[in-house]
């Protein structure tokens, strides 16, 4: 394996190849061999072994600004039965869509304030990837009820509660900064009954 595979993110854009310590004959070489494979226009991506997390990778990869949500981000935290086949990504209302024909997404649009609140950042295959923490998921299953189903919602209450992912408190104070507190009430009084 040449030295510069040893270091740095699996998946990584052109613009990055100087911090990859690649030129772009070698990059060009790389590709030829099969070592990096291009993903799409200015994106590549070493040769490594597969994760479930590769697509939400190479979407955060292609829409930096972009946040991971609802049955994404329940699936990256680990919270229910929810296996999406699109990866569920929230952007400012007032961007340009994205053009992402050849990856499966579904794009929703947040406010400003709702794009910075309760939002954890990780690296997954070196790729910057912001995502709603647990708490703020689960209010979101209820804010987006109609797009998601009342089940998925009810199932990540009860699972993030079970699983101690998040608190009472927590839900109770993402649900007031959501404004859906009122919606919510009934079923995590359901819960905790």
């Amino acid at each position: 394996m040449a030295p510069e595979q040893a270091e740095g993110p699996s998946i990584f854009r052109f613009r990055d190849i100087d911090a990859q310590g690649l030129s772009r004959g070698r990059l060009r070489a790389m590709v030829a061999s099969g070592e990096i494979e291009r993903l799409g226009r200015g994106l590549y991506r070493r040769q490594s072994e597969a994760t479930e997390l590769e697509t939400v990778a190479t979407v955060c990869a292609r829409v930096p600004r972009a946040v991971v949500c609802l049955l994404s981000a329940l699936a990256m935290h680990g919270i229910g039965t929810q296996l999406p086949h699109q990866v569920w990504i929230a952007i400012d209302r007032k961007a340009r869509k994205p053009r992402l024909a050849d990856l499966p997404v579904r794009i929703l649009r947040f406010s400003p304030s709702m794009l910075r609140y309760g939002i954890e950042e990780r690296t997954v295959q070196g790729v910057h990837v912001r995502v709603t923490s647990p708490a703020r998921t689960v209010v979101d299953c209820f804010r987006y009820r109609h797009k998601v189903g009342v089940d998925v919602a009810l199932e990540a209450l009860k699972e993030s509660l079970r699983m101690r992912r998040v608190t009472v408190n927590q839900l109770v104070r993402v649900g007031q900064v959501g404004r859906v507190d009122r919606v919510m009430s009934p079923y995590l009084e359901a819960v905790l009954a």
